[in-house]
C-alpha cells in the first residue's frame, strides 16, 4: 500500500536556468515518521543517498517551505519539495571539432594545455564546448573515468577559468596508473597565481582542510580546525612582489576542488580576479579614483582568476619514467603582470621625484 504520494513536475524556470532538474512533491504519512529525510528520499525515489545528501547540501530540498539538513527527521504530513538534477546520459556528450593545444602525445597519454574559460567536462550547465567534447571528437574509445560517459580519458580536472596543463589517459591501463598516482599524491603540479596583498613570508605551507560551504553551494570553505572537510596542503613561494599584488608559485600536495583559491583567501591573499571568492574587489591599495580605474582596467584585461597550471609531472604509465611538462603563462596573464610592473615602476618614480623635491 502506498502511504505517501509522489508527483513529478517540470522544474521552476528560475531554478532550471541554474540546474535542470525534476521536481518531486511528497506528502509523508504517519507510517514513515522518525526516518531521516536522506534515507526516506533515497528509499522512495531509488536515488543514492549520497545524491540526496548533495541535493540537501545544495539547498534543493525543502520541508514545509524550509531548507533542512540531511539529519532532519520526517514527520506526519510533512510536505517535501525536492529539485533533483537530471542526470546526463551518453547522448549528451557530442563529439565537437574544437582545436586543442597538445603539449605531448603518445599511445598511452596526452598532455593538453587547456585555455581559460573552457569547462573540462559537461555538467547540467555546460553541455557543449568542453574539453571532453573535443576529446571525444579527436580520440576513439578513450577509457571512462568511473565509467562516466562524459569523462573520456579524464584523470583530473582544473576549473573553467583556470588555464594550463592536464594529462589525458588513452588506455584503461594508463587511466588506472595515473589515477593511482593522483590518489597517492605523487603527481607534481605547480601553478602560477597572482594574489592580492603582500605575503609576509617568501615561502610558506598552508595546511587547512577544505570542504563544501554550507552557505553557498558554489563555493568551497576552509576549515582550520580540521574537524570538517578534507585535508589539503598547498606550498607557495613568492616570485615577484608588485606592491599591492604578488606573483606566486603554488605547488599542490593534494588536489582538492578550488584548493589554491580557498587557501589563498584563507591567508588573506585572495586570487586576483577571482569573482567567486572576492578577488574582483580591491583588497589592497588606496581607493583613489586613478588607482580604482587602473585596477578595473586590469579586471577588463583578464576578467577571471589569475591562475595557471604551469607544470605537471608524473610517472609514465608504460615506461615508469618520471616526465615533466611546462606551460608558460598565457598572453593575458603575462600582460596583466606587466601592467602591474609598469604601475609599480611609475609609483617608484613619483616617490623618487617627491624626495628630490623635498
Amino acid at each position: 500500500m502506498n502511504h505517501y504520494k509522489r508527483s513529478i513536475a517540470p522544474p521552476d524556470h528560475s531554478l532550471n536556468e541554474i540546474l535542470p532538474s525534476n521536481k518531486y512533491s511528497i506528502s509523508v504519512s504517519e507510517t514513515f515518521c522518525n526516518l531521516r529525510i536522506d534515507k526516506f528520499l533515497s528509499d522512495f525515489l531509488h536515488i543514492s543517498r549520497n545524491k540526496i545528501q548533495e541535493a540537501i547540501a545544495s539547498q534543493l530540498v525543502f520541508v514545509n517551505g524550509h531548507i533542512i539538513k540531511s539529519n532532519y527527521i520526517v514527520d506526519f504530513q510533512d510536505k517535501i519539495i525536492a529539485h533533483l538534477p537530471v542526470p546526463i546520459d551518453l547522448e549528451t556528450l557530442i563529439p565537437e571539432n574544437i582545436l586543442l593545444d597538445i603539449v605531448y602525445e603518445d599511445d598511452q597519454v596526452a598532455v593538453i594545455n587547456k585555455p581559460a574559460q573552457m569547462v573540462v567536462h559537461p555538467d547540467a550547465t555546460y553541455r557543449h564546448g568542453t574539453l571532453a567534447n573535443a576529446l571525444c571528437y579527436r580520440y576513439k574509445d578513450l577509457p571512462l573515468k568511473d565509467n562516466m560517459p562524459t569523462r573520456p580519458g579524464l584523470v583530473h580536472r582544473i576549473d573553467k577559468d583556470t588555464s594550463g596543463l592536464l594529462v589525458i589517459a588513452k588506455t584503461a591501463e594508463s587511466l588506472a596508473s595515473l589515477a593511482s598516482q593522483f590518489y597517492n599524491h605523487t603527481v607534481e603540479r605547480t601553478y602560477s597565481v597572482l594574489v592580492w596583498g603582500n605575503p609576509q613570508h617568501n615561502t610558506g605551507v598552508i595546511e587547512v582542510n577544505v570542504g563544501k560551504d554550507s552557505h553557498n553551494r558554489q563555493r568551497i570553505a576552509a576549515f582550520p580546525d580540521h574537524k570538517q572537510g578534507k585535508p589539503a596542503i598547498t606550498h607557495y613561494q613568492v616570485i615577484k612582489r608588485l606592491q599591492h599584488v604578488a606573483l606566486l608559485a603554488c605547488k599542490l600536495e593534494t588536489g582538492r576542488t578550488h584548493q589554491i583559491r580557498v587557501h589563498m583567501k584563507h591567508i588573506g591573499h585572495t586570487v586576483f580576479g577571482d569573482m567567486l571568492y572576492g578577488g574582483q574587489t580591491i583588497a589592497s591599495g588606496q581607493r583613489y579614483a586613478a588607482y580604482k580605474a587602473f585596477v578595473h582596467n586590469c579586471f577588463k584585461l583578464m576578467p577571471y582568476q589569475a591562475l595557471h597550471a604551469t607544470s605537471l609531472g608524473f610517472k609514465h604509465p608504460s615506461t615508469q619514467e618520471f616526465i615533466r611538462f611546462e606551460s608558460p603563462m598565457p598572453e593575458k596573464f603575462v600582460k596583466l603582470v606587466e601592467k602591474w610592473e609598469k604601475y609599480v615602476a611609475q609609483r617608484m618614480q613619483h616617490v623618487q621625484q617627491d624626495k628630490i623635491s623635498d
